[in-house]
This record gives C-alpha cells, sequence and structure tokens, in this order.
C-alpha cells in the first residue's frame, strides 16, 4: 500500500480540531440523524393533526350520513348474500349441509348486526344545546372594602367567564361576605333580589360543596331541591356551578343552558377559583358592605 495513503488513514491529526480535540464524525452524525428524525417526527403528528381534524369536520357535516352508513352496508351485504346464492344455484335457505351455507350463515349474522347498529346509531342523535333567555334583572354589586386590585380581578373573572362561557349571573361570597353579585338576578319589587350570605353558606349546596371540596356542577338545576337555596339567580337559571374557594368561600356561577359547561369550562372556574382564593384570603373582611355599580 502507498505510504502517503496509510498515513491519511492512520494519522490522528485528519480527525481533529486545530486545539487537538476529536471532531467526533460518528457523534455529528448522530446528532444531524437525531434532528433529522425529530423534525420528520414532528412533521409527521402536524398531519396526522391535520387528517383528523379534517375528518372530524366531514363527520359533522355529514353526521345523517355517517349513523346511517352501518345500517345500508348491513343491508347491502345482506341482499349480495341472496344474489350470491341465487346465481349459484343453490337454494336460498340457510342451512350447515356445505362449507359455503356455513359462510352465508355467518354473513348473515354480520349483515343483521351492522343493521341493528346503524339502526341504533340513527335513532340515538345528541341533543342540541338550547339557550333560554333568563327571567331577570341585571345587576352589579361589589363588596365596598375591596382594594382596588381584588376588585379589579374579581371583576375580570366575572368578564371572563361571560365571554367564553353560558355564565349570565355570577356570585362570590367569601367569609360570610357577599363580594360579588354580577349578571342576571330573581326581581323582588322591582329591584334585584340581594344575597342573604349568612343563610347560604349554610345551605345544603354549600356544605356538600365545601364538604368535598370539589367543585359540584348542577348540569340541570330543575331537578334539585336545593335550587331553592340559590332563589337570587332568576327562576329558569338552567345549570349552575358551585366552586369552592378554599374553606372560607364560595363561587357559584349561573348559565342559561342546561349542560351548557362543558369540561373546559368547568376547568376555567377551577383554575378562577383557586386564583381567587389566593387573592381574597389576604383581607379580613371585618365589616360588610355592598356598593352597587
Amino acid at each position: 500500500m502507498d505510504v502517503s495513503l496509510l498515513n491519511f488513514f492512520v494519522t490522528p491529526s485528519r480527525f481533529q480540531f486545530q486545539n487537538s480535540q476529536p471532531i467526533g464524525i460518528a457523534s455529528r452524525f448522530q446528532k444531524r440523524t437525531r434532528t433529522s428524525f425529530i423534525t420528520c417526527k414532528q412533521a409527521g403528528q402536524d398531519v396526522d393533526s391535520k387528517v383528523r381534524l379534517g375528518l372530524d369536520e366531514w363527520i359533522k357535516k355529514n353526521d345523517e350520513r355517517v349513523r346511517a352508513a352501518q345500517a345500508l352496508l348491513g343491508t347491502s351485504s345482506f341482499l349480495l348474500v341472496l344474489l350470491n346464492r341465487t346465481l349459484s344455484g343453490i337454494a336460498p335457505v340457510v342451512d350447515a349441509s356445505s362449507a359455503q351455507s356455513r359462510g352465508d350463515i355467518i354473513a348473515v349474522v354480520l349483515s343483521a348486526t351492522l343493521v341493528l347498529t346503524g339502526l341504533v346509531w340513527i335513532s340515538v342523535k345528541p341533543k342540541k344545546l338550547i339557550h333560554v333567555e333568563l327571567d331577570g334583572i341585571s345587576c352589579l354589586r361589589l363588596e365596598e372594602s375591596l382594594p382596588a386590585s381584588a376588585a379589579a380581578e374579581v371583576m375580570w373573572a366575572w368578564e371572563a367567564l361571560k365571554s367564553i362561557s353560558c355564565c349570565r349571573g355570577f356570585v362570590i361570597v367569601y367569609k360570610g361576605c357577599c363580594v360579588l353579585q354580577a349578571g342576571l338576578a330573581s326581581v323582588v319589587q322591582g329591584e334585584a333580589k340581594t344575597v342573604d350570605s349568612l343563610n347560604l353558606v349554610k345551605g345544603s349546596l354549600c356544605e356538600a360543596a365545601w364538604r368535598s371540596g370539589k367543585q359540584n356542577y348542577l348540569a340541570d338545576l330543575s331537578l334539585y331541591p336545593g335550587r331553592f337555596e340559590l332563589s337570587f339567580f332568576p327562576p329558569n337559571t338552567q345549570a349552575v356551578i358551585l366552586q369552592p374557594l378554599g374553606d372560607d368561600g364560595i363561587m357559584i356561577v349561573a348559565g342559561d343552558t342546561v349542560r351548557g359547561f362543558g369540561p373546559t369550562d368547568q376547568s376555567w372556574i377551577l383554575y378562577i377559583g383557586e386564583k381567587l382564593d389566593a387573592t381574597l384570603g389576604k383581607f379580613p373582611f371585618t365589616t360588610c358592605g355592598v356598593k352597587s355599580r
């Protein structure tokens, strides 16, 4: 072998930086390969998400067709089995005397299963959410001893829930004081009914929420006897969420739609409640005085 060629392969300087540190060709190759793999994987995930999103949109637009597809497929399969037996010269009576008959029996059973499943899909349809016009009067009452920063945060919570959900009534009670009453309220002698915070916190709904320490969602308020404890809301309020604010407060969100608060809304209410608890817990609330805006 040529000496110069041999020196090319065995001389370490060919694979070193100027500061005598190894270049690490294999390491660079692995990094490039790993980066390319991650890029390709992310691109593949983006494509998959776009495909799923497009498929979901197509199913929503063609909901009735998708529901009827199984019944149509089952009926077509059953007719094809009969047509096959007719054209093959076999009597259309299904028995187990031959391999074809046994196969036809299985095909008929599967076709019947598809037809029944399709009929169930057609008959069961989700109800559309219907917004109800609540019979109440608009009000906004805020605890006057609340500092400006806390008052701004409380008002932000109300405005946020009103804009992103079906929330139409909002009440916060903390340490026996009605910190905020906003939105629609029931009418008493031409005015919005005030919140009796002392009786409210003694009621079964608030006690149950505090006892569990978790959010209590009354998806259809008309089915709960305890709805009379929330008489400050309009009488036709459709749904209510009671969110405990630690051990000292409760946040009540009223909606105009049965089952109108979805999982995302419930999560938002949970996080907002935790934030308000941290903010309101800094103040003693020694005196309670409500001012209207």
